[in-house]
């Protein structure tokens, strides 16, 4: 598999997709026609979101075609030269993507090697379930069961700490009560700025801020780009 993981789309003070970029364009450098799935989108159309990408996309010459204007999704991802899941509500994606089938259809095509970049919701549906999401359920999809290329899960966007005056639970307590339920699954808290790329079996940490790594049982502890990441594997 071939996966480009990101955490955010766009950091703060800047254009769309302009930080992860050249990292895109370095990762599909040889894609020329990407397919999208924009279902993410909920306060915007389907079709502004395409055009959204595209225009961020047109900078490293790469045609997008987004499944929403497909007959036959599942055809257009069968016959992909490289996916792109878009980020947005994590639900709202993961009802549209199971209602068309598009979960394993997916993961078919990428154990075959096709890439596949995805950032914030579209990083939370390459995990086993969408369960570290951060968004709200708007809407109620058949189950939390996502693609599952990966087998840990990521929680993208994490935060160290809460708002000044907030009193509710931190993103790390959050997170606890997961894997308190979940004890055999790890959780990567995937700082903004921050993506991972898996390739040939290997996995990587890409960016200037540290990972925060969590499972039951084990002290919480937090890994640099560079370092070994073969337990998440």
């Amino acid at each position: 598999m071939n996966l480009l993981l990101i955490s955010n789309s766009t950091n703060a003070g800047e254009e769309y997709l302009r930080y992860p970029l050249p990292e895109i364009g370095r990762f599909l450098k040889n894609v020329r026609e990407i397919v999208f799935v924009p279902y993410a989108a909920v306060t915007f159309s389907y079709a502004e979101y395409e055009r959204k990408v595209q225009a961020r996309f047109s900078e490293l010459g790469i045609r997008v075609r987004s499944v929403h204007r497909a007959k036959n999704p599942t055809q257009l991802i069968r016959n992909a030269e490289a996916i792109c899941v878009g980020g947005g509500n994590t639900f709202a994606l993961t009802k549209k993507m199971q209602e068309q089938g598009l979960m394993s259809a997916i993961l078919r095509k990428i154990k075959s090697g096709t890439p596949y970049v995805g950032w914030s919701a579209g990083s939370n549906v390459c995990c086993p379930t969408i369960c570290t999401t951060n968004d709200m359920p708007i809407v109620e999809p058949s189950s939390f069961k996502a693609i599952g290329a990966v087998k840990f899960q990521i929680n993208p966007h994490y935060l160290d700490t809460n708002p000044q005056g907030h009193a509710g639970e931190t993103r790390e307590q959050r997170i606890m009560e997961y894997i308190q339920a979940n004890p055999r699954r790890w959780v990567v808290g995937l700082r903004e700025g921050c993506m991972l790329h898996y390739e040939d079996g290997r996995l990587e940490l890409i960016g200037k801020r540290p990972m925060r790594i969590f499972k039951k049982g084990v002290e919480t502890f937090e890994v640099q780009a560079g370092d070994d990441l073969s337990f998440l594997l």
